[in-house]
């Protein structure tokens, strides 16, 4: 296999190795980092002395899946399904991932045309809870299309609940997203979600570390977490129960210095419930794309002031408003009354009281003066008690 990056020796020996080694085997990456692949592909090959750190029957195990590897076949296979080997020292390779140290992937393999290095470069893992609740579906769409809308990439896991709704998000929104299978990336999984992933691989990219062919498992799933948390400037949670899969992610994210956020949700559903313990620690409130992107993103990204309407009381000067909130609600007042009130002289309240009858919030009873109906209704909902 020839191409600029990591040399052909390299390549297949790391080939090799992902097909032997499990996901995020950090004593098989202190292997590769002392030794080398090829070294290691080798002495799994050939056979000899075990390498250290491994009893006798682990050994023995690993032999005998070397004894099954095919390098060749698999990057045959890869080819058929549209799919290439990244490793690191190649161009694509994304940097990233080499926070994960002894448990960073041997290699990655990469559905879709789009560079996965350049991508990561500006991207945001929504995940969340399989089983989620229409309000964690709303979220998770609204998040990704306004991430979408801003130039970010979306990654996810490609499962149902929030990862489905996430990647739909981005996608509805003409964005980029990125799915991160935990079994090969010629067999879409779940089976329900095979058109939404053939989907993400035609529009945007689909990654596993897993070799064509391979099936998921339980602690695939959760090793493939960390690559999702690496890849990403942050993680988003949106719905988790306190054992979801999707605060494995968030944890990894913060163990990597990452960024962590999640979503609020009713304070009575078990499916946020995790969500909040992530929130009563490290993680940050978020509540729409623009929060995530001040967070994640470069300085000057600012989410907008939040604030409630502007009222017609909020337009006025500082001493006409505190002569506004001096006038009693149901009964006209003196200016002598108002000004004392006010902490004013009773020639400003005067000029202040004429300034307020010709914007209408005010009106003259006599020789005192009295809300309108309209300002009194307006300075009732200001006044809080203390």
């Amino acid at each position: 296999m020839t191409g600029t990056g990591a040399p052909d020796e390299e390549r297949l020996a790391r080939v090799f190795l992902a097909r032997v080694i499990e996901p995020g085997d950090e004593v098989g990456g202190q292997w590769v980092r002392q030794r080398g692949a090829v070294q290691v592909a080798r002495r799994l090959r050939d056979g000899g002395e075990p390498l250290p750190w491994v009893t006798a029957r682990r050994w023995a195990g690993l032999r005998a899946r070397a004894a099954q590897a095919a390098p060749e076949r698999d990057l045959s296979d890869a080819r058929e399904a549209g799919a290439r080997f990244v490793c690191p020292g190649d161009a694509e390779w994304p940097g990233p991932l080499d926070d994960l140290g002894d448990a960073r992937p041997l290699g990655l393999w990469v559905r879709g045309r789009p560079s996965l290095r350049m991508w990561a470069l500006r991207s945001v893992a929504v995940v969340g809870a399989r089983a989620c609740t229409e309000y964690g579906a709303h979220m998770a769409a609204t998040l990704a299309a306004g991430l979408a809308e801003r130039g970010w990439v979306v990654v996810s896991g490609g499962a149902y609940g929030v990862d489905g709704a996430a990647h739909r998000g981005a996608l509805g929104a003409g964005g980029a997203t990125v799915a991160v299978l935990a079994c090969g990336v010629d067999r879409p999984y779940p089976r329900g979600h095979t058109a939404l992933i053939n989907r993400i691989a035609e529009q945007g990219l689909v990654v596993g570390e897993l070799p064509p062919g391979d099936h998921p498992t339980q602690s695939r799933f959760v090793l493939r977490n960390r690559v999702i948390a690496a890849l990403t400037r942050g993680t988003v949670v949106v719905e988790a129960a306190h054992r979801s899969g999707s605060l494995a992610t968030a944890r990894a994210a913060q163990r990597l210095g990452r960024h962590t956020m999640g979503v609020p949700g009713p304070a009575t559903s078990g499916l946020s419930a995790g969500v909040h313990e992530l929130l009563r620690g490290e993680g940050v409130l978020v509540t729409d794309a623009a929060e995530v992107v001040e967070l994640v993103g470069d300085m000057g990204e600012l989410a907008p002031e939040r604030r409630g309407p502007v009222l017609p009381r909020d337009l006025l000067q500082p001493g006409a408003r505190r002569v506004l909130a001096a006038l009693p609600g149901h009964r006209p007042a003196e200016v002598d009354e108002i000004a004392r009130e006010a902490r004013t002289t009773q020639d400003d309240a005067i000029a202040r009281l004429y300034e307020l009858r010709a914007l209408g919030h005010v009106e003259r009873h006599g020789d005192g003066w009295k809300l309108t109906r309209q300002a009194m209704v307006s300075v009732r909902g200001d006044r809080r008690p203390c």
